[in-house]
């Protein structure tokens, strides 16, 4: 590959370490990046690779996950009570619950949802529906008091809820993240919780789907080239090093702002691939 084509990999790594945690959709904004710079190295990024690699990049974003909250997540530290080591057991046994409706529906309808979803259409589509969501329920919340500030009042029950509302990011252009932390808010979590909750969700989930894309690359393609094996290790590096520091950025940003930002963000991007690829292409 040439330098350009090098230049593409680290550029969709820093989209995929920003927008996999602020909720604006990573993976809408993976696809409109491979639609507005194609690749000029067909013969790495054959279809088979760019579906799995736009999935296995955010493993570099989940390792920043677990960097950034290890001794929350660790239930073995020597630096924690044993009541402190048993409500850590406690809040993994909340995230698996969390992501089993996704995992089950992802594992069901995988093939059906890249053949029929991955386009730019409904990643627009997504992209503003979401928007305009964010800032009506923004609204909505303006005077609420959650009722979930520490995750100890988070019941298996609620985390379930979570787990269903999940399944609709699926839909690319939807975030993970951001219905996540949408349905979270909805169901009375604060939004530091229902953002750090999104967070750890995202582990055994994105662990589970790279797995996935991965065995199913390797079946249907015989293998990796050594710039292929190369190519995902740059990326998820990249994506790794970028997600330490916006991990830390949205966790600060929370305590004194709110998502309608987001929103707008969002409207707006949409507005304007509606018109890019409408008129241009």
């Amino acid at each position: 590959m040439n330098i350009l084509e090098w230049l593409r990999v680290i550029f969709l790594g820093i989209v995929e370490g920003i927008t996999e945690w602020l909720p604006v959709s990573s993976t809408g904004h993976l696809i409109l990046v491979d639609e507005f710079w194609k690749t000029s190295a067909p013969q790495v990024f054959t279809e088979s690779f760019t579906n799995m690699f736009e999935v296995v990049i955010q493993l570099g974003a989940i390792l920043a996950v677990v960097t950034v909250f290890f001794h929350k997540l660790n239930p073995f530290s020597n630096r924690k009570t044993a009541q402190q080591r048993h409500n850590t057991m406690v809040l993994w046994g909340k995230v698996i619950v969390g992501c089993l409706p996704a995992a089950v529906v992802g594992l069901l309808f995988n093939d059906w949802m890249e053949e029929h979803l991955m386009n730019w259409q409904m990643v627009a589509a997504m992209l503003i529906v979401y928007g305009v969501l964010f800032m009506a329920i923004e609204w909505y919340c303006r005077r609420k008091d959650f009722r979930i500030t520490r995750f100890s009042q988070l019941s298996y029950g609620t985390a379930l809820l979570i787990g269903v509302i999940q399944i609709l990011s699926l839909v690319p252009g939807t975030s993970r993240s951001g219905v996540t932390i949408l349905g979270a808010m909805l169901l009375g979590c604060s939004r530091f919780i229902a953002a750090e909750y999104t967070f750890y969700l995202a582990i055994p989930v994105m662990f589970g789907a790279s797995g996935l894309k991965i065995v199913k690359f390797l079946l249907d393609g015989g293998g990796f080239t050594g710039e292929q094996f190369a190519v995902v290790l740059v990326a998820m590096l990249v994506a790794y090093l970028v997600s330490i520091f916006v991990i830390k950025f949205l966790m600060d940003y929370i305590k004194r702002h709110d998502f309608r930002v987001f929103g707008v963000y969002r409207i707006v991007l949409g507005v304007v691939v509606i018109l890019c690829f409408s008129l241009i292409f």
